[in-house]
């Protein structure tokens, strides 16, 4: 293809769109910040691979010869005692699998391989691994100490960051700031806490290490990445791509030592690709929201679904991914194909010249600093016009040398339709043909309850099979997507909510426990599955079919213990709601004294446990009856009324732990009291999330959310009952 159309770039050290002009003529060169590999890569760190593989096809599909590197991060990076606790994960993993760590490395680059491949995405020329390329790591560390830019101090060698005047240049933090992007603690060998280490002193029991001038150690973080570079490309590359979150520190560092070594540019174009969030949060471990393309296929989508989903965004923004937004995809490119499919089925009288125009325009769009939604909605115009089928075919083939979306995949083959269900559609067929449509439309629905689609036809019902993915139209997505009754009048006297994550046995004798004490109240009982395994979700169902006073909410995905509450809290009709911790069983008369002590005014959220603070940093759990300054998860009680006057929960509380204390807080702001009753009848058995939760993973998770409820709450001591009375 001719370069008719210029390739303009946003140029993250500009901040601007640029027009690209190579380094060399007619050649790219594409640096990528690859994976660590020790864990399954998430499609959030997908998403800026593809960001790279659009790029690199456009170049490719420009006429322009192509070398792509894309690094493999196998080395650990951490200290001895933080290997102890388990923060190097390459190693940690190793040693709890009983394998060594190139084992564990080589596991995992090898399924990030078969994930890029499922994607679409072009393998990269070269994919040099970190442990292979040592020996350059330690020359460009002594090129720097011999240029003045290191320092070295008991074995470790710095890199001094107040020498490189233009430190900062590409994240545009200023050196008052800087200091807030380092990842470690303060480290007390260095000169200046924004400088950051080239090579790290072995210290005693590390087992990945190399010889050095300095001693025994291993490489730091941004250092591999400026030595591969140099090695595989050049001093002087094209395009340096990754996500956002590597624009500081590490590719601030990346330019710093690159740039002092070589004394030159380092790269032309840097392009980062931004966050794809879930349930709008940004999607990571420590968040608990990430998806893998395993768990997609496990929920029958194609990967490439969400490649094509990824389309429909620009690169440079945020994307919030929810299982909904993919069924969409999946069903858009599915269309598409079925469209280019049947493309040479519909000839007209058109000639080329539009078929010019619209190759044009994708082209253009796509040289447009990637504008993917723009070719795609370019696609779509093709493939819905009349342009003759051959035009047509040709035009949507040369479009996906860039989009890779496989438009010319055929559908698998159709598995034998069972005889039961091919005998209802002649019976269907029947009925349809004396007019009895009523009676036709109920056998569609026994067919569609038995796995299959049937749609009308020429020669009567056709039968196609519901995929996995397209049952799941009625899952909520996030607490978004039920209606909010809050504004409406009161229909019952209670709502009972539960919402449930994991263990079917604890949730049914939580629901069978509440059941029976609700018996001749005017009550409704509303259960979120939050996540729950298939046949647990099931056996709601048919739970919800034989009690009218229960609703089952299914969540496509596990939405955050606050997102799943607060579906009860929109879709809730009682005048009280009384939510319930699959941990707790009801063994008598709840209800009652609950009402009596929400019946004073004064009285916000009731409960049977609670905890009491002096200072908000510390709290202790209640041991009698009264007043508390937080009431605790597990069973909590208040007026609907309260939360339109305080609001819904807050969603960032994805673990459950501490998200009581922030409704408890929040209901103190409004003058309420918070009481518990240590008489009600109930008793707490071992809760599954916390148990099934590992220890590192508690601790980690916890504190996360309670510096959440310092950074909101930490001021407010006037609040706490000791300091009210």
């Amino acid at each position: 293809m001719q370069r008719a159309t210029p390739i303009r770039v946003f140029n993250t050290l500009t901040r601007r769109k640029e027009d690209f002009v190579p380094v060399e003529s007619g050649r790219v060169k594409i640096y990528t910040c690859g994976p660590t590999v020790y864990r399954y890569a998430h499609i959030g760190n997908l998403r800026s691979y593809l960001m790279a593989d659009w790029l690199r096809r456009l170049l490719e599909a420009q006429g322009y010869s192509v070398k792509h590197v894309k690094n493999i991060t196998d080395v650990g990076h951490m200290r001895q005692d933080m290997l102890e606790r388990g923060d190097d994960k390459v190693i940690s993993a190793a040693l709890a699998e009983g394998k060594t760590p190139e084992q564990i490395a080589a596991h995992y680059t090898e399924a990030f391989m078969a994930d890029e491949s499922k994607l679409n995405i072009l393998p990269a020329h070269e994919f040099p691994h970190a442990t292979t390329n040592v020996p350059e790591m330690v020359d460009l560390t002594r090129m720097l100490i011999d240029r003045g830019y290191g320092y070295v101090v008991d074995g470790n060698v710095y890199f001094e960051v107040g020498r490189f005047s233009e430190y900062g240049k590409l994240s545009r933090q200023q050196s008052a700031g800087l200091e807030a992007g380092v990842r470690v603690e303060a480290d007390p060998l260095k000169r200046d806490q924004r400088d950051f280490a080239l090579w790290k002193a072995a210290e005693e029991g590390r087992m990945l290490k190399w010889p050095s001038p300095w001693g025994n150690g291993f490489p730091g973080w941004h250092i591999e990445c400026s030595a591969m570079a140099a090695k595989y490309l050049g001093p002087e590359i094209d395009f340096h791509t990754g996500g956002v979150d590597n624009i500081f520190p590490h590719h601030e560092d990346e330019i710093a030592q690159s740039e002092a070594a070589f004394g030159r540019r380092h790269v032309r174009y840097w392009m980062h690709g931004q966050h794809l969030l879930v349930d709008g949060l940004k999607m990571a471990k420590s968040t608990g929201n990430t998806y893998e393309v395993s768990d997609l296929e496990k929920r029958g989508f194609e990967p490439l679904a969400f490649r094509y989903l990824c389309a429909t965004a620009s690169y440079r923004t945020r994307l919030n991914f929810t299982v909904k937004s993919l069924r969409g995809a999946q069903q858009a490119l599915l269309r598409l194909r079925e469209k280019l499919s049947h493309s040479d089925q519909r000839v007209t009288k058109k000639g080329g010249k539009e078929g010019d125009r619209l190759r044009e325009e994708f082209w253009g769009a796509l040289a447009d600093d990637l504008s993917l939604p723009k070719a795609l909605a370019v696609a779509w115009r093709v493939a819905r016009s009349g342009l003759p089928g051959p035009v047509k075919r040709e035009l949507l083939m040369d479009f996906d040398r860039v989009l890779g979306l496989d438009l010319m995949a055929r559908s698998p083959s159709t598995p034998a339709i069972p005889t039961e269900v091919e005998g209802l559609a002649r019976e269907r067929d029947g009925l349809r043909r004396r007019k009895a449509y009523p009676e036709a439309d109920a056998i569609r629905e026994r067919i569609r309850g038995m796995g299959y689609e049937a749609r009308d036809s020429k020669n009567g019902t056709a039968l196609f099979p519901i995929p996995a993915w397209a049952g799941m139209d009625e899952a909520v997505s996030s607490s978004g997507d039920v209606n909010s009754f809050l504004n409406a009048p009161d229909t019952v006297e209670f709502t009972v909510g539960i919402v449930a994550r994991r263990g079917c046995a604890e949730l049914e004798r939580c629901i069978t426990s509440a059941r029976q004490w609700v018996d001749g109240l005017s009550a409704e009982i509303l259960v979120v599955d939050n996540g729950l395994e298939e046949a647990c979700g099931a056996r709601l169902d048919g739970l919800a079919a034989s009690d009218g006073r229960v609703r089952v909410f299914h969540a496509d995905h596990f939405l955050g213990s606050a997102a799943g509450l607060n579906v009860v809290l929109k879709q809730a009709r009682g005048r009280y709601i009384v939510t319930l911790d699959t941990s707790v069983e009801v063994r008598g008369d709840i209800f009652t004294p609950l009402r009596n002590l929400l019946e004073d005014p004064r009285i916000g959220i009731a409960g049977r446990w609670g905890v009491t603070s002096q200072d908000l940093r510390s709290f202790e759990e209640a041991d009698s009856s009264g007043d508390v300054d937080a009431v605790e998860g597990y069973l909590i009680a208040f007026r609907r009324e309260l939360v339109n006057e305080i609001g819904l929960l807050d969603e960032k509380y994805r673990f459950y732990r501490h998200l009581d204390l922030d409704y408890s807080l929040a209901t103190r702001t409004a003058g309420c009291r918070l009481v518990i009753d240590a008489t009600l009848p109930v008793v707490r058995h071992e809760h599954l999330e916390w148990a099934a939760t590992p220890e590192e993973e508690r601790e980690r998770l916890s504190k996360r959310n309670f510096y959440r409820f310092l950074r909101k709450w930490g001021e407010r001591s006037d609040l706490l009952v000791a300091q009210t009375r």
